[in-house]
């Protein structure tokens, strides 16, 4: 075959070059703006957490080291993503943060699935947390209670339990407390972040995680 006509038969098979690059190039832009985006309303969320919740933030790590200090433990749940993040900080302190040390007693609520399933099964699953915090919490432990909404019933529930059995409740909310807000008491910590959208909420939690860790850890042992 003449190689003139390949070389016709390859230009004409191909897309046309421009619109194809222009397509494909406006859907990356749209792509890069909305993660810049997310980026952005995340920095956000977090310089106004800053302006607002160090202080609180701080309390509720005395609060939990001196519960440590004093043979306690800490029970932690929420649902979803919140669930995760309970785990998260349990497993921060059962086994290390940032330094090695003594693993330090914390449950989370939301990892026992024949647990989770047979109270729900039984009773309800708005009582999976109550009852496991009605077993297993004494008078100076601390329920850490994880809602982005404050209107989680199961994590609710287990305030009201954490209650009855004379613990102390550090709550994790956002938005306007919801009715977690509602259910503390004097001795409780709220750290609710100013933010509505559930994304920018669990990213401050997390870093309100790692606060509560590094001041559990310096309460014990560093300086304060």
């Amino acid at each position: 075959m003449d190689p003139r006509r390949i070389s016709c038969l390859i230009v004409d098979e191909t897309p046309g070059p421009r619109a194809g690059i222009t397509g494909n190039g406006q859907k990356t832009m749209d792509a890069e703006s909305r993660v810049s985006n997310h980026f952005a309303e995340s920095i956000a969320a977090k310089q106004a957490a800053a302006e607002l919740l160090p202080p609180i933030i701080a309390n509720a790590g005395l609060l939990m080291g001196q519960s440590l200090q004093r043979d306690g433990k800490i029970l932690s749940c929420g649902n979803g993503g919140s669930a995760g993040d309970a785990q998260h900080f349990s497993s921060e302190l059962l086994n290390r943060f940032e330094r090695e040390r003594p693993g330090l007693p914390a449950v989370a609520l939301t990892t026992d699935s024949s647990t989770l399933t047979s109270i729900a099964n039984d009773y309800a699953y708005e009582e999976i947390f109550a009852k496991q915090v009605r077993a297993l919490g004494r008078g100076g432990d601390v329920l850490l209670a994880i809602s982005t909404s404050g209107n989680s019933e199961n994590v609710n529930r287990a305030i009201v339990a954490a209650h009855e059995r004379s613990m102390q409740v550090v709550a994790l909310s956002g938005r306007d407390g919801g009715e977690m807000a509602e259910l503390l008491s004097a001795g409780d910590v709220e750290i609710r972040v100013p933010a509505e959208r559930t994304a920018r909420i669990q990213e401050v939690h997390l870093v309100v995680i790692h606060c509560l860790c590094d001041l559990i850890d310096e309460s014990l042992f560093g300086s304060i």
